[in-house]
């Protein structure tokens, strides 16, 4: 099933407003999570429009990125440059529970738009920050992506192989974690506020996010000066869990983590003695360096014995988590991805409709849902402007004519 639309919000964040004050990837991402589930967000951008717009593939000039991360949002194109543009952003914070804003510390500050001013205002208000290093600290004036932040955090140093030099992810992922701890501060800090009654600084460092899949290694070092290297395909202390070669020439993930798993396995290739072989007796022996690379040999002996889609279809009815690597024609040609609406279709006014990723994750009686997709730069600038803080067209034409809001077709 493709995403149902609905004409107006719903969900459990319905009442609750927004601004968003971001470029790029990790401040958009975090407000259209807020925006899926019924969040009204009203997003501030420059004159000549979020980067995000010119990022990614494009149809007839139309970001097809940028429709699917600016959904369910309203667009507002403010020059925060001059005092009239600053004051239009004062006027919608001033009435918001929420503003994400995603620039290098200090930038607020100088644009007289820090929490300091905004609270004096609006109490309540809680905003959120992300940044690359944080608001505090030696490194909070360095400009930080995700990409860079990560090799910080040490997650660099652990992707790809081991004889090669580290490797990313070509997606990003940092940011997209971030959004999601930024979207949890925000709902956190809205829950002290109902016994508060005050608002707060919600500090997101890109750095930070990603430093939190370290989990695992962070104490082993400071107990056993464990320094752990790239594994290539492998999972980390686990085994059998890598890519396995098969006969023609396809590879499969196996992962026989658990005890029961693993005997299944076994079961399955007919090699009872593994069972028995002290090297792979427990989770913790298989993990060993040495074991790894012994058990990881015999599976892949055993696997260039098959087809990919055979022995695929060997460990399912064993019950061995399993699968083939996915590309994006794989997914849609996927039944389980369409059934979970993961492949939403929205409609567009240019292109006809953009099939986009799907809202996660899934509520039983109050789900988020995709309302719209992302509006041109500055759609929604007349509407905000007359709905949100009361503006006349005569004050609205003011600001346009100073060049502080752009309008388009104006």
């Amino acid at each position: 099933m493709t995403m149902p639309l609905v004409s107006s919000p719903t969900g459990p964040l319905v009442g609750i407003k927004v601004v968003e004050i971001c470029s790029t990837i990790a401040g958009p991402a975090c407000a259209r999570l807020l925006a899926d589930f019924g969040a009204e967000v009203i997003k501030i951008e420059p004159p000549e429009g979020d980067p995000v717009r010119q990022m990614g593939q494009h149809v007839d000039n139309v970001s097809l990125y940028a429709a699917s991360i600016l959904r369910n949002k309203q667009s507002i194109a403010v020059d925060l440059k001059k005092p009239e543009g600053r004051q239009v952003a004062l006027e919608l914070i001033a009435g918001a529970d929420v503003l994400v804003e995603n620039n290098r510390p200090g930038v607020m500050e100088r644009l007289h738009l820090g929490y300091d001013v905004l609270a004096q205002r609006n109490p309540g208000l809680v905003m959120v920050r992300i940044s690359g290093y944080g608001q505090t600290g030696p490194y909070a004036d360095r400009p930080g992506y995700g990409a860079i932040c990560e090799a910080v955090a040490g997650v660099r140093h652990l992707t790809g192989d081991p004889d090669r030099p580290p490797a990313r992810v070509a997606l990003a992922t940092t940011d997209y974690l971030s959004s999601v701890y930024a979207a949890f501060g925000a709902l956190a800090a809205l829950r002290a506020r109902e016994s508060s009654g005050k608002g707060q600084v919600v500090d997101v460092a890109l750095y930070e996010a990603a430093y939190t899949q370290m989990e695992p290694v962070v104490p082993a070092y400071e107990k056993l000066g464990s320094v752990p290297m790239r594994e290539g395909a492998n999972l980390p202390s686990m085994a059998p869990n890598s890519s396995y070669p098969t006969a023609d020439g396809g590879w499969l993930l196996i992962a026989a983590n658990s005890q029961p798993t693993w005997r299944r396995l076994v079961q399955l290739m007919s090699q009872p003695g593994l069972l028995t072989d002290p090297r792979f007796e427990s989770i913790q022996a298989r993990g060993k360096p040495e074991n790894m690379k012994a058990i990881d040999a015999i599976v892949s002996a055993w696997t260039r014995g098959y087809n990919a889609a055979d022995l695929e279809q060997l460990l399912r009815d064993a019950e061995v988590p399993t699968t083939r690597v996915y590309t994006i024609q794989d997914i849609y040609e996927d039944p389980h991805f369409s059934a979970r609406g993961m492949l939403a279709s929205v409609p567009h006014p240019t292109l006809g409709h953009t099939t986009q990723t799907g809202v996660v994750p899934r509520f039983s009686l109050t789900p988020g849902a995709i309302r719209h997709t992302g509006p041109d730069l500055g759609a929604n600038g007349r509407a905000v402007l007359r709905d949100e803080l009361g503006m006349s067209d005569e004050a609205i034409d003011h600001l346009i004519a100073q060049r502080a809001v752009q309008i388009p077709n104006n």
